[in-house]
Formats: C-alpha cells, sequence, structure tokens
C-alpha cells in the first residue's frame, strides 16, 4: 500500500510548491529544481504502483519486494518534508546575516537529502529492469469516474433480502404469549445481516409495546451509559436519569410493556451488568420482551437459554442472486432486467457463488460491479480477482472492495479502523481529520472546497457500502456513521500492512518498527500504551494519536514527550472517579499539531503552551470538562472552535475573565464554528471581524445578545447555525428575518416571540423552555422551508393547538418531522384535515396524558 504515503508526500510537495517561498529572488529559490524533480518523480512511481498492484495480488513476491522498498522510500520522503517543511516556513521571516546563515544551513541539509533519495529511486529503478519487472498489469480502464459514482444511489443499511423465513420465525417467537425468559437471540458470524434483521423485527413490532429501546453494545460497552441510552429512549425524565438511575428504570420497566433492542454483545459479563435492572424473565409475564444479537452462541443462551436462540445462515444460491440482482440490475414494471445481458447475468451468478452466501460480501460486490462499465471484460476481471476458498471470500471481496476505492480515498477508508469497534463517528471528526493530515487537498488551497471533497469521498464510502449511516443532518447530509465490525477488521489489517496506522495489539515487535509507528490507537489497554511508550521513548514518526481508555496515562507522555510531528490528537476518557482526569499544565512539543479533541471526564485547563501553535484549525473539547488556555493565540489557521467552559467562568469574574476575551485574537477570515461564547463578550465587533461565521452558539444570553443580532442586519449573511441559551427572562423581542443562510436554529430559555423572530429560510426549529402562544403557532405554521419542528417543556398559552390551516390548505407545507414533547399548559392538539402536512413522515407528541389527541386517519398512523 505504497500509493498511500505516496500520494501523501505529492500533497506535501505541492504545498511546498504553492508556498510563496519559491518566489523570484527567495533565498530558497534554488531548491525548486528539488522539489519539482520530486513531485515529478513521485507521481510516475504512484501510476506504476496502482498498476503493479495487480501483479502483487496475484502473488507475484518480486513486485510484492519491490513495493516494499517503495512503501520505505515514500515514509522517508515524508518524514524529510515534514521535518524540513516548518523550517522552510520560517526562513522568510529570518533577518540579518546570522538568520541567512541558518537558512543557507538548513537548505544545504536539504539539498543532501534530496541527492540521497534520487538515488535510492535510482536504485529502485535498477532492480526493476534487473530482475525484469516491468509487466505490470495496464488495463485498469474499466473503472468509471467518481463523479458517475455520485449517480448512484446511497444505501444506509444492507437491504433485508432472502431472510422473511427468518423474520417470520423470529416475529412468531416474539410474540408467543408464553416466550421462555422474554429473549430472543439472533446470533450467526459477521456480515450475515444480524443488525439489519433484529432493526426490522424491532421497528415491525415496538407499536405493539408501551415503550420501546435500541441501543449498540459493542465490544467495550459501559453498562451506565447503555443503561442511560435506554432511559431516555423508554421516557425516564431527566430528573429520574439524574438521580438513582437504575432503581428508576427499573421501576419503569416493571410497570411498562416494553420491547429492547441490544445490538451486538460480546460477552457475558455486560448482561451480569446490565441483569441488575433488565429483568426480562420477571418482566415476561406481562409481554416485555429483549431482542439480542450476537456473533457467539453461547451469549445468547446464557441470556435467553437454548430456547431463545435463532442462528442465522448464509443465503443459499437463489436468495444470494436475489440479493445481488437488487443491488446490480435495473427492473421494468413487469419485474424483468433491463440492463442486464445473458453473459453479465451468468458471470453474475459466479462472482455471487465466491461471496459464500454472506449478504455483506454480496452488496460490497455489487458496490464494486456498480463502478465498473457493463462488460464482460470488466466482470471477468473481478471475478478472476476474487480468491477460489469460499470460506475466505468475504475478506478477499471486502479487500477486492478496498482496492478499488481510488487511491485518494484508500487513507480515508482506512481511517475509521483509528476508532473502537461499533463507535459512532461524527463526519465533522472524520473530514477536518482527514484535512488536518493533508489526506485531502485541493489546488486551490480553498478550504471550503477541500471540505466538499471530503464530503464527497464520504458519501461515495457509502455508496459502495463500506461504512454506513448512523444519522443525517436535517438537510439530508451524513451527520454520523459506523463501520461494519468486518471492515473495521480489514481496516486494522491492512493499515498494519502499510504502516497507516497501528493499534494496541500489533505495534510491538521489532524495535526499529516501533520507532516508524505513525499513527496508533488505544481501545482500552492502559498496560499496551504505557509499553509502547517506553519501548519508543522519542515518537519522532507519530502524526496521529487516538486514545479511547479509562485511565489518565496518556496525560502523564504528553506531559514530557516529543510530539513534534503530532498532527491529530483524540483523547477519550470515562472513568467512575468523581474527581475525573487532571489534565498537566504542560504538554511536550506539538508544533505540528492541527486537531485536538477532548471528550470526556477531563478537568483543568489546557496547558498555555497551546496558544503558541500555529497550525491549530480545530480545537473541540465541547464534551469535556476541559477549559482553554490563556494567553493570545498566535494560530493563524484555526477554524472550529467548541468548548463549554461552564467550570471556567462565573457572574462575578466574566468581566474580567481573559480567556474569553482572547477570542479576539483568532485570525478573522477563517473561523467558521464558535460554540459557545458566553454573552458577556458577545459583542457587534465579533461578527464583523469573523467574516466566514456558520456557526455560532452563545450561553448565557442576555437583552444585549439579542439587541446585537436584532440590529446586525445583512452583515451577518454566512451565519447557517445559531444556537442561544437564556438562563434568565429576558424582555426584548428578538429579530432574525434580516438572516437569509440561517437554517437551523436552536432556542433555549424564556423570551418573547414575534413574526420576526425566525430567519425566513429556515430548515430546522428547536424551541425549548419558550412562551408559545396562537400568533407565534401561525407564524410557524407559514414558513415555507421549515422541515423538522421540536419543542421541548415549552409553555403554550392557548390549551388547544391546531395543527390545521387558516382555510387556505397552506399549513406546515414542507414538514416532515413534528415533535412536542412535554408541553406546558396545552390540554388538545388537533388536526382533522388530511391535506395538512402533506409531507410528514413523523409526528411525535408526548403531553399529559390527560391531554386530548384528535388526529386526521393519515396523521395518526405517522405518529410514533
Amino acid at each position: 500500500m505504497a500509493e498511500i504515503l505516496l500520494t501523501a508526500v505529492i500533497n506535501k510537495s505541492v504545498e511546498i510548491a504553492a508556498n510563496l517561498l519559491f518566489q523570484e529572488g527567495s533565498r530558497l529559490n534554488f531548491l525548486k529544481e528539488d522539489i519539482d524533480w520530486l513531485q515529478r518523480v513521485l507521481r510516475h512511481i504512484r501510476s506504476y504502483v496502482d498498476d503493479a498492484k495487480a501483479k502483487e495480488v496475484g502473488g507475484d513476491s518480486r513486485v510484492k519486494n519491490l513495493l516494499k522498498d517503495i512503501q520505505e522510500l515514500a515514509g522517508d520522503v515524508e518524514d524529510l518534508l515534514d521535518e524540513f517543511l516548518p523550517k522552510i516556513q520560517q526562513s522568510n521571516k529570518f533577518k540579518g546575516a546570522i538568520c541567512c546563515l541558518k537558512t543557507v544551513s538548513f537548505a544545504d541539509e536539504f539539498a543532501m537529502e534530496i541527492e540521497k533519495i534520487r538515488r535510492r529511486v535510482a536504485d529502485i529503478d535498477s532492480l526493476r529492469t534487473t530482475f525484469n519487472i516491468t509487466d505490470t498489469s495496464n488495463n485498469n480502464n474499466d473503472c468509471i469516474p467518481m463523479e458517475q459514482r455520485r449517480k448512484f444511489l446511497h444505501a444506509d443499511e444492507t437491504e433485508v433480502i432472502g431472510l422473511d423465513d427468518d423474520f417470520n420465525k423470529l416475529q412468531d417467537k416474539l410474540l408467543v404469549q408464553d416466550l421462555c425468559n422474554g429473549v430472543v437471540s439472533i446470533v450467526g458470524m459477521p456480515g450475515l445481516g444480524k443488525t439489519t434483521l433484529a432493526k426490522k423485527l424491532y421497528r415491525h413490532v415496538r407499536q405493539q409495546f408501551e415503550c420501546s429501546a435500541l441501543v449498540y453494545v459493542s465490544q467495550q460497552p459501559r453498562a451506565g451509559e447503555i443503561l442511560l441510552d435506554i432511559a431516555k429512549q423508554v421516557g425516564l425524565t431527566e430528573e429520574e436519569r439524574k438521580e438513582h438511575l437504575e432503581d428508576n428504570l427499573r421501576s419503569l420497566l416493571e410497570t411498562k410493556r416494553y420491547v429492547i433492542l441490544l445490538d451486538d454483545i460480546w460477552d457475558t459479563k455486560i448482561w451480569d451488568a446490565l441483569n441488575r435492572v433488565l429483568r426480562p424473565e420477571c418482566d415476561s409475564k406481562i409481554g416485555s420482551r429483549i431482542i439480542i444479537t450476537s456473533r457467539y452462541d453461547h451469549v445468547g443462551r446464557y441470556i435467553g437459554e437454548d430456547f431463545s436462540l435463532h442462528e442465522l445462515q448464509p443465503l443459499d444460491s437463489e436468495k444470494s442472486f436475489e440479493l445481488f440482482t437488487k443491488k446490480i440490475f435495473i427492473f421494468d414494471n413487469n419485474n424483468n432486467w433491463v440492463n442486464a445481458s445473458p453473459f453479465l447475468v451468468d458471470i453474475g451468478k459466479s462472482i455471487v457463488q465466491r461471496c459464500g452466501g454472506i449478504p455483506l460480501a454480496i452488496v460490497v460486490t455489487a458496490g464494486v460491479l456498480r463502478a465498473r462499465e457493463r462488460t464482460e471484460h470488466a466482470w471477468n476481471r473481478v471475478l478472476e480477482r476474487i480468491g477460489h476458498n469460499i470460506q475466505d471470500g468475504c475478506a478477499e471481496v471486502l479487500s477486492l472492495s478496498y482496492n478499488d476505492l481510488p487511491i485518494a480515498s484508500r487513507p480515508c477508508f482506512l481511517y475509521f479502523g483509528l476508532f473502537p469497534e461499533d463507535h459512532e463517528i461524527r463526519a465533522f471528526d472524520l473530514i477536518n481529520m482527514w484535512i488536518a493530515e493533508k489526506l485531502i487537498v485541493v489546488n486551490s488551497d480553498n478550504r471550503r472546497e477541500a471540505e466538499s471533497l471530503a464530503e464527497d469521498i464520504l458519501n461515495d464510502l457509502v455508496s459502495r457500502h463500506l461504512i454506513q449511516v448512523a444519522k443525517r443532518t436535517y438537510d439530508g447530509r451524513i451527520s454520523s456513521c459506523r463501520i461494519h465490525d468486518l471492515l473495521h477488521s480489514l481496516c486494522v489489517d491492512l493499515a498494519k500492512e502499510s504502516n497507516f496506522f497501528h493499534t494496541e495489539h500489533n505495534a510491538f515487535g521489532d524495535p526499529d518498527n516501533v520507532a516508524k509507528v505513525r499513527r496508533i490507537t488505544f481501545y482500552s489497554n492502559n498496560n499496551a500504551m504505557n509499553e509502547f511508550f517506553r519501548s519508543n521513548p522519542k515518537p519522532r514518526k507519530l502524526r496521529a494519536l487516538f486514545c479511547f481508555i479509562n485511565d489518565s496515562c496518556i496525560f502523564s507522555h504528553m506531559a514530557h514527550l516529543n510530539f513534534k510531528l503530532l498532527q491529530v490528537l483524540v483523547v477519550v476518557i470515562f472513568i467512575d472517579d468523581f474527581y475525573g482526569v487532571r489534565i498537566p499544565n504542560t504538554f511536550g512539543n506539538m508544533s505540528c499539531l492541527r486537531y485536538l479533541r477532548f471528550e470526556g471526564d477531563m478537568y483543568g485547563k489546557l496547558p498555555n503552551c497551546m496558544v503558541k501553535l500555529k497550525r491549530l484549525e480545530t480545537i473541540d473539547i465541547g464534551n469535556s470538562f476541559t477549559e482553554l488556555p490563556t494567553g493570545d493565540w498566535k494560530t493563524t489557521q484555526l477554524r472550529h472552535l467548541r468548548y463549554k467552559g461552564f467550570n471556567q467562568v462565573s457572574d462575578s469574574c466574566l468581566s474580567l475573565n481573559p480567556v474569553f476575551s482572547n477570542v479576539y485574537s483568532l485570525p478573522p477570515n477563517n473561523l467558521q464554528t464558535l460554540m459557545w461564547m458566553y454573552d458577556n463578550f458577545f459583542e457587534l465587533r465579533l461578527v464583523h471581524r469573523f467574516v466566514n461565521l456558520r456557526k455560532l452558539g452563545i450561553l448565557s444570553g442576555s437583552d444585549s445578545t439579542v439587541k446585537i443580532l436584532s440590529a446586525l442586519s445583512p452583515v451577518a449573511t454566512t451565519l447557517e447555525v445559531l444556537k442561544l441559551y437564556f438562563f434568565r427572562d429576558t424582555s426584548e423581542q428578538i429579530n432574525l428575518s434580516s438572516y437569509p443562510n440561517i437554517v437551523k436554529l436552536h432556542l433555549n430559555g424564556r423570551m418573547p416571540l414575534n413574526s420576526e423572530a425566525f430567519p425566513p429560510n429556515l430548515v430546522k426549529l428547536t424551541l425549548i423552555r419558550l412562551m408559545v402562544d396562537g400568533h407565534v403557532e401561525a407564524v410557524l405554521k407559514k414558513l415555507p422551508k421549515l422541515r423538522i419542528l421540536k419543542m421541548y417543556r415549552c409553555n403554550h398559552m392557548e390549551e388547544k393547538m391546531d395543527l390545521s390551516g387558516d382555510g387556505d390548505g397552506d399549513s406546515f407545507p414542507q414538514l416532515e418531522v413534528l415533535h412536542i414533547e412535554y408541553a406546558c399548559g396545552l390540554s388538545e392538539v388537533s388536526c382533522r384535515d388530511d391535506m395538512i402536512m402533506p409531507k410528514l413522515k413523523k409526528l411525535f407528541l408526548r403531553i399529559d396524558t390527560t391531554s386530548d389527541v384528535r388526529l386526521s386517519e393519515r396523521l395518526a398512523k405517522l405518529r410514533v
């Protein structure tokens, strides 16, 4: 997988050339020839590598050894560029004779290193010709461009095809009155569709129960988080969740008939912890049910005994081909194929046979074929590259799908393996990590263009069924995603092979190899982390460090080690300790850091040395108790700042607190996200200064906040997302009617609303604890683009809410989701007109049990 490193090196050499370092008259102008040569030769090598992959797959050991040499070369070149790039950038600021001498010194050193690279390239070329490693494949013309791939439909989940018998049996078992222990256990190997089948079963039956919940358990589960997730879904109030969670949840489940899906249970220990609250053997007497999925029979047998087991088997050849045809062919009204020749059908049957009846393998293979021409040659090439061993067919098919990715997408896909299995990964994180590591580079150096390209790659990975969408945003974009366990394992294996990253399980062995680790992730093993840093006390090649652990040991290493090339740092810590983890007063050298994310039980302030980092692009500490450092920021690149800082502020010190005031030292043209800003420091000059601000959150809002926002008029046209939290009552009426680009608005607190409160192009609106009268309701009905409306704990001045229009049939014309929960003062909700809300897909009403709800037949069916 040398092509990954080669791509990274080419991107970084382009960055150097794009810098205004080689303008005429520069002291480093003589290096331009070396950089141009480096770019040119590496592009040729990458083309050779991409063609040579076919022979490597075919088992040619000579090619494999040559690719290994190229990979080592690419790694050393990347180290060279990362080492010298900061010096080159700094050289333009040097003044005086001594500084000129320093510039000449490191420039000469750089030139000598390039000369060594020239000799190594010549040696590799000599080996290639000496051992006749020249006949690489040049018939890789059956892939179609990414632009055409975008046309294929994005599928969030594998369709349930061929599992009808399983579904019917499971439904009958689940709903039988005397189900033993009240448990249904779906077990089987990875990739068979256990989760997909379980979700379909859960969604089909949940309306027959009083409450329901679906949770992912995963390989490193936390019982407290799982129970909290269940509590939220079954309707436990916020107060009941904060104190005595287990007792309150148990009391609720004893009285309500529930169905709960526990997906992907790996061992019995987590069930022992959950069984203190979830007691299906008792609750089944009132008809409650639990559905579980697991890879292991003994887990299902332990939880629900033998009768609960339903072992999923691979699909037979007929059902496998049915699934394949649904994913690859187009059908006419008579259910006949319209884009399949008899030859393609025959080849397709042979391809499906190699997939061994594994639905995931079939779907992924279909994704590969959709990206190719519909010719015998193209499909036969896919057939030839699938191994003949059916047992290994799934893994080989997944590898084939990886090899079919565009070169630029391959490291982006491997990045998923840095997260734990079953982890829900935010698209925001992925996109900004990829950009931080220069995995995404655009010639224009336009950030928006880079983000758009990253989003395209993410969507392409979804369309190929390599990742699964977990959540989508209000406008249909990917909000978060997951990767299947089978594909996660593939990422880990391929990453180790290419030295792209290592995990806590495979980073050890040869000390020389440990020192070459570029990225590492620790999912849970603190001892492995300590051993890694003990054996690698100078992690100078480390570019990314991921820690998902329950211990503070990472901070002891961060305090004194030299991470001079580190670009991405992610630390997620959840521990059962009231005092949490304290952040040290200093960190080691992290001069190249671009992306920082802290999440969990971490307390204290980021070291003041962090404000001196010049390349920081993203700081995300909003889901921790971490405080910002003091001092003026030196970064010129910061784009996203997510921060809460509840521990860092009090009413008595707000006006003097330097942490908030130093926000104004950030570069004016780059900042896009500011979550959260305290009202005391929100001034008119902030919006005028940060002209590209797209997301803004303000805490502890006041009349002053309302006045500033209402008076801005067209100056804030870039703002797309606005969130306001008011802890105290306000008297000023907000006017956001002059914000044409705001599509998402979140208002929390007691404040008056009028017809001018809402932006004209609003798509998603969330109202919490606000006063809502009939006039506001009438305004909401007329918002032309509103698709999602959520109202929590609002005080309704009118006892009755009529969702119908005023006789013109134009009430909520675009609304898709209506969510009203804990409505105070509302005694009746009605809508008798079936023509109202024509695009509504989901209606959620949770109001007082004595309230009267009268809905039309269509809306009643949409209620969840």
